[in-house]
């Protein structure tokens, strides 16, 4: 076994491998860029090193650098995590040049599944059904489309090098094509430095489910399914292990397609088949098909290790020193049931549009578990992915999983960034998805229902607008009020984005009277704390004017100050601004041009991802205040329509 290892990745997977290694008495090196100085990856870790400048390209990208640090820290291996590196064979075939040891698979066969198109040829070869579509070299536009009209609409253009949803499009209709494709290659071309595509035959209810397997680059087992089908945009939400519907004849099926494609390719380590599923049937074994091998650890690996009980980085440790396969395919168990929830910094009424932010609260409850790269006071970075933790539950049921996750996505606190918190809590309440009845359109069919923000409580609002007055934590509850004047105070609070009107007034040392537009709560103050209409407060936080209750729903109410009201609308939706720090890609506007409602005026690439900026009226554009190249801060002014004379 190894003596020290270097991890080359960061975040939420440094630490998971760290926590692993440190299990196994294998020491770990951290590296880190310098937004991650502080990170706990580099706290967790027995020794940490600088790389560079906090874009990837500078620091975790730069493989030279990495081995060269491994080198000088003395580590025998290279665990390479999930992104970044994870899976270009040039930096394996550079880690084995220096003697050092690539803990995951060879550099052949990263490359034979790298390529999308050449994958599904070698995969039909070793017998493992593939989908419908064209997966040649010809990538004139013509021909793409010709290839879309045989396959027979609706299809999916899909990045030969893609991954993670990007530079993948589905069209419905012919004359939708040509746009869908020009889309597609730029995205692809900006994230892979690739444009070619491929055509698939788009499945009408199709199921996303992959299946984990692992070789030791002879033999290859695999560790049953996860079903990831509940997805947003190509980007998986809540996963779970095993899928729901599973039969034991599609389950075998489905392992053996599995151990096939790593077998084919003589695999070594841990890696994913993903298989699309047409359920438009139910689960039958004859309807499910290769789309593409991820040849690393799966983010949602944690929903097999709770199913298995396998700890998946140690296999990989102890595969990559030497070791055989430490189980075979029938000492492998199947207990239970697992969900796994990414939570995000991300703003979801605005389209799930990556957020930033310092993480001014953070806290889970106990009985789930939590993985994790970040902490209280932390910053979710623009640099990098903004995963804030995976939720990971399990029960001996699907049902008790699933109402674990429930409660641990309620108690979960979270403050000072906008996050899917209370998305995906209402996506694990959602009856179809409760059910079983789960496929990769469930998100955008019911899309209005699961992103819309509750009404807060009339008792929530009060709380808010008792700590907005000072009251909540003062040791004398008369702090903040005068004795020459009335103990009543007006505080307008704003909360998912409409302001809210609320009349604290002091009837007693420790009661209070709120009124809150035309419903009047009652507060008193106990040995216990405060209660409101008879309920105890929630727990919150606040950090200056933003005060966030965790009650569930988790309601954000920021204090509006009075005075700087008057110009709060002074924008009047002239304005088209950078909802976060990024790069201008593209601007497809010019002044003087007239442009109309939802036309796209500029193409932002931030947090690895294209974000189109659209008119939010018809208008004119009076100035474009940005330029292709331009790397802007989140409010940064864009472009400028002319003042709407109506």
């Amino acid at each position: 076994m190894f003596k020290k290892i270097l991890i080359a990745n960061r975040g939420e997977i440094a630490c998971r491998i760290i926590e692993t290694a440190r299990a196994m008495g294998v020491g770990t090196v951290a590296v880190y860029s310098e937004a991650d100085a502080g990170a706990r990856h580099v706290v967790l870790a027995d020794e940490a090193f600088p790389i560079g400048p906090p874009q990837p390209a500078e620091s975790y990208l730069k493989g030279q650098t990495l081995i060269e640090v491994a080198l000088k820290a003395g580590a025998q291996a290279v665990h390479p995590g999930y992104g970044f590196l994870s899976e270009n064979p040039d930096f394996v075939e550079a880690v084995e040049a220096a003697g050092l040891t690539f803990i995951g698979p060879s550099a052949s066969a990263i490359r034979a599944m790298g390529l999308k198109d050449a994958a599904k040829a070698l995969m039909e070869k070793a017998g493992v059904p593939v989908v419908p579509g064209y997966h040649g070299d010809n990538q004139d536009p013509e021909h793409l489309a010709g290839a879309a009209d045989t396959i027979g609409y609706p299809v999916l253009i899909k990045a030969v090098a893609g991954g993670g949803g990007k530079g993948m499009r589905r069209v419905a209709r012919a004359e939708d094509f040509a746009d869908a494709l020009d889309s597609a290659r730029g995205e692809a071309r900006t994230a892979f430095g690739n444009d070619a595509v491929l055509i698939e035959k788009y499945v009408e209810k199709p199921r996303h489910i992959e299946v984990q397997v692992f070789g030791d680059g002879q033999d290859a087992v695999h560790l049953y399914e996860r079903d990831c089908s509940l997805q947003r945009r190509h980007q998986k939400v809540i996963e779970e292990a095993p899928a729901p519907g599973m039969t034991a004849e599609m389950r075998a099926a489905m392992g053996e397609a599995a151990v096939r494609a790593a077998k084919a390719i003589g695999y070594k380590g841990a890696g994913t088949i993903e298989f699309i599923v047409d359920a438009s049937d139910g689960l039958r074994a004859d309807r499910f098909w290769f789309m593409e091998m991820n040849t690393r650890l799966q983010v949602e690996h944690p929903v097999t290790e709770a199913v298995t009980g396998i700890d998946l980085v140690e296999w990989q440790l102890r595969v990559a020193a030497g070791e055989p396969l430490p189980m075979t395919q029938v000492q492998i168990p199947l207990k239970g049931h697992a969900f796994e929830a990414r939570l995000y910094a991300e703003d979801v009424p605005k389209g799930f549009l990556p957020a930033t932010g310092t993480l001014t609260h953070l806290e889970f409850p106990t009985g789930a578990r939590i993985d994790s790269g970040v902490r209280a006071g932390d910053t979710i970075s623009p640099f990098y992915d903004p995963m804030i933790a995976k939720v990971i539950t399990h029960g001996p049921t699907r049902e008790i999983a699933l109402a674990r996750m429930t409660r641990a996505l309620e108690r979960s606190e979270v403050a000072g960034s906008v996050t899917n918190l209370t998305f995906l809590a209402a996506l694990t309440r959602h009856a179809g998805f409760a059910a079983g009845d789960v496929d990769t359109g469930l998100i955008e069919r019911d899309l209005d229902g699961l992103i819309a923000d509750p009404v807060p409580e009339p008792r929530l609002v009060a709380q808010a607008a008792l700590a907005a007055s000072g009251l909540m934590a003062a040791p004398a509850p008369m702090a903040g009020f005068t004795l020459w004047a009335s103990l009543e105070r007006s505080v307008t609070l704003l909360c998912a984005e409409a302001p809210r009107q609320v009349t604290v007034r002091l009837s007693a040392a420790d009661r209070a009277e709120i009124v809150v537009e035309d419903r009047t709560v009652i507060a008193c103050r106990d040995a216990s704390g405060w209660r409101f209409d008879g309920a105890r407060a929630v727990p919150m936080a606040r950090a200056g004017a933003r005060i966030t209750l965790f009650s569930g729903a988790a309601p954000v109410f920021d204090l509006v100050d009075p005075l700087d009201r008057a110009g709060a609308d002074a924008a009047g939706g002239n304005l088209i601004e950078a909802p976060m720090p990024g790069l201008v890609k593209a601007v497809f506007v010019a002044a003087g041009e007239t442009v109309a409602e939802g036309q796209r005026l500029a193409i932002l690439e931030a947090m690895k991802m294209e974000h189109t900026l659209v008119a939010a009226r018809d208008g004119v554009v009076a100035e474009v205040l940005a330029a292709a190249g331009d790397q802007v801060e989140a409010g940064a002014a864009l472009v400028r329509l002319e003042e709407d004379e109506a």
